[in-house]
């Protein structure tokens, strides 16, 4: 399994429409994408480790695969059109890291 994170780094003149995100894009996504997608959390950014300090990222979107050709292959042919809804709530690039997931059984 792996994990596509979409990270949108948080600045002082960072505009982010959560609404729209959580509400619009995010579905758009996952009707495009289809049966690939495994699942998708969303982390909306409150803080950092310093006290009173912005979080680094104001929003990241995990999206979950079997592998990275299933991501490829459901992605590429709408990349488009995901990156033509941006400006529809954001004016920052978003950064984007695959990542192999690695689950931990806590105790119980």
């Amino acid at each position: 399994m792996i994990k596509v994170s979409v990270m949108y780094p948080n600045s002082k003149d960072v505009q982010f429409d959560t609404d729209y995100y959580q509400n619009k894009h995010l579905p758009m996504v996952t009707k495009l994408i289809g049966n690939a997608l495994k699942g998708l959390e969303l982390d909306l950014g409150i803080a950092s480790r310093v006290p009173g300090e912005s979080a680094p990222y104001v929003a990241i979107a995990h999206l979950l695969f079997d592998d990275v050709a299933s991501f490829q292959e459901a992605f590429g042919p709408h990349a488009a059109t995901f990156a033509a809804d941006v400006k529809n709530y954001s004016n920052v690039q978003a950064e984007l890291q695959i990542s192999k997931l690695v689950i931990f059984k806590t105790k119980d």
